[in-house]
C-alpha cells in the first residue's frame, strides 16, 4: 500500500513520504522514504518494494502506481499490482470486481492510518522543521517511534490502535 504526507516549507510543499504499510487490522508502515515533493510517486515503487522484508502477494495503489514500470518492478518481487484503471468509468473488464475489491480494502486502510499517523504526529500542520534533510529526519524518526510503539504494545498486549495517540504523547 502506498501513500504519501507533506511538510510545508514557508508557502510551498517542500517533502513528502511515500509510504508502503500492511493492510490488516493494524496499520504498520513497512518501508518510508523522504523525497522532494515534486518527485513521482510512481518512482519510489522501485526504491521501497526491495525495503520490504518479505514479498508481498499483493500490492494495492491508485492510479498513478498503475504504469508499466510499477508492473514490471512489482512482477520483478513476485507481486501482483491491484491499482485503480486510468480512464472513465464504469470499466467492463474482467478483472474490475477484483479491483473495486482490493480499493475499498486499500481506501479504508490507508486513509485511517493516514488520519491516525497525521494526528498522532501532527501532520494536518506545518512540520516543525525546515529543509529536505530535517524534514526527513522528523518524518522518517515519526514512522519509527510508531512502530516502536506498536511493538511495544504488542509485546504488553496493550491494544495497538486504541489510546496509541494517548500513549505516545504521554512519552
Amino acid at each position: 500500500m502506498l501513500d504519501q504526507f507533506y511538510s510545508h516549507g514557508g508557502w510551498a510543499k517542500i517533502a513528502k513520504l511515500p509510504l508502503i504499510s500492511a493492510v490488516g487490522d493494524v496499520w504498520i508502515p513497512l518501508a518510508a522514504n523522504v523525497t522532494p515533493a515534486n518527485r513521482a510517486d510512481n518512482l519510489e515503487v522501485e526504491t521501497l518494494l526491495p525495503e520490504l522484508p518479505n514479498q508481498p502477494l499483493f500490492a494495492l495503489g491508485d492510479q498513478h502506481y498503475n504504469t508499466p514500470e510499477v508492473r514490471q518492478c512489482c512482477r520483478l518481487r513476485s507481486c501482483t499490482l491491484v491499482a485503480t484503471k486510468r480512464g472513465k468509468p464504469p470499466h467492463t473488464d474482467a478483472g474490475v470486481e477484483v479491483r473495486r475489491v482490493f480499493h475499498a480494502l486499500r481506501s479504508h486502510s490507508i486513509e485511517n492510518f493516514n488520519q491516525q499517523f497525521k494526528s498522532i504526529f501532527e501532520g494536518h500542520e506545518q512540520v516543525p522543521t525546515k529543509g529536505i534533510v530535517a524534514t526527513r529526519r522528523y518524518l522518517l524518526g515519526a514512522v519509527l517511534v510508531y512502530q516502536l510503539a506498536l511493538w511495544y504494545r504488542f509485546e504488553q498486549g496493550l491494544p495497538l490502535r486504541v489510546g496509541l495517540k494517548a500513549f505516545l504523547k504521554a512519552a
